[in-house]
């Protein structure tokens, strides 16, 4: 698939339809993919594409969006959401990009095979729904299901809710998997006193690097409230019990009704927290109150928490539910 993707690319730069590329190339591993753009055939021969592809591109077409020209994205499904939340928002231009869609049986997770034995790893392919590990300790096989990233065991399913063209891996038809709130439905079924003890230890390991904020598409004010240095909140690490509670709290306030539920910020937590269970709590939320409602499913219908309507719950239903 990458060599079709690449030969596609290049056809696209030769005959004017688009300027640059934005796709991944290999990072500071094999079992890394970070996104890039391509200017040139030749630059090119450093795009890949393969399982550890995970980088949503769909917020790098905010850049892409200023400067002249049209822009090659490539886009799995579920970065398609994001995409069009961010036309909603206007802050991306669609006559400005040019989206070829790829397909996505779910992308791998490098920490989850490390912590299912595998050490010492020299290879990792893909077979279906086998995964083969090769390390200087020998090979092991392994089921995909079991090291995708967590956002990939809720996945929406194959539809491409925005594209110019689709590559030819792609399964429009493939359903939405199950369970999407299971680990939600958990956390609210504990007693407050272990929720909050549950969050507490999980914020407690923040450090505060800005990565949840800077990969994700619904962060994109050109100011962050945390970048003020008039209140001393700028790249603050965590030094009091207020920091580590509030920062990922406000964050999903902000979010909520324009999450996408695309699950960058867990992907690049260094610190490896569950942060996208906030932002899902605020879906589960919002389904329940306002009707089942899925951000970025198009570029035009108004969002529950910005359309007013006589049927709205009023704000006692938060205390009354407990």
């Amino acid at each position: 698939m990458q060599e079709k993707l690449v030969s596609r690319a290049k056809e696209l730069l030769s005959d004017g339809t688009v300027v640059r590329v934005l796709g991944w190339r290999k990072g500071d591993t094999d079992f890394s993919a970070e996104p890039a753009f391509f200017e040139t055939a030749e630059s090119l021969s450093e795009f890949t594409y393969d399982g550890f592809c995970g980088a949503n591109l769909s917020k790098y077409m905010i850049k892409a969006s200023k400067e002249e020209g049209k822009t090659l994205v490539f886009l799995k499904p579920c970065d398609t959401y994001s995409f069009n939340q961010l036309i909603k928002e206007h802050r991306v231009d669609r006559e400005k990009t040019y989206i070829v869609g790829i397909g996505c049986d779910g992308k791998l997770d490098i920490e989850k095979i490390r912590e299912a034995g595998c050490k010492g790893i020299t290879a990792v392919t893909e077979d279906g729904d086998t995964i083969k590990v090769a390390t200087v300790y020998g090979d092991k096989e392994l089921a995909r299901e079991d090291v995708i990233l967590e956002r990939c065991k809720a996945c929406k399913g194959g539809k491409h809710v925005a594209y110019d063209e689709l590559a030819e891996n792609c399964d429009e038809e493939k359903p939405a998997k199950e369970g999407r709130f299971e680990l939600v439905e958990k956390l609210e079924a504990m007693a407050p006193e272990e929720r909050f003890a549950f969050w507490q230890n999980e914020l407690s390991r923040c450090i505060r690097c800005n990565a949840c904020r800077n990969v994700c598409p619904a962060c994109s004010c050109i100011k962050c409230v945390f970048d003020n240095d008039r209140y001393d909140t700028a790249q603050k690490a965590n030094t009091t019990t207020f920091e580590e509670q509030m920062f990922h709290i406000i964050r999903a306030f902000h979010v909520a009704g324009r999450c996408t539920d695309c699950g960058e910020c867990s992907r690049v937590c260094p610190q490896h927290i569950p942060l996208h269970l906030l932002n899902r709590k605020f879906i589960k939320d919002i389904d329940e109150f306002y009707g089942e409602y899925q951000a970025g499913a198009d570029t035009d219908s108004r969002a529950p928490l910005t359309n007013f309507t006589q049927e709205d719950v009023e704000p006692s239903i938060v205390k009354e539910r407990g």
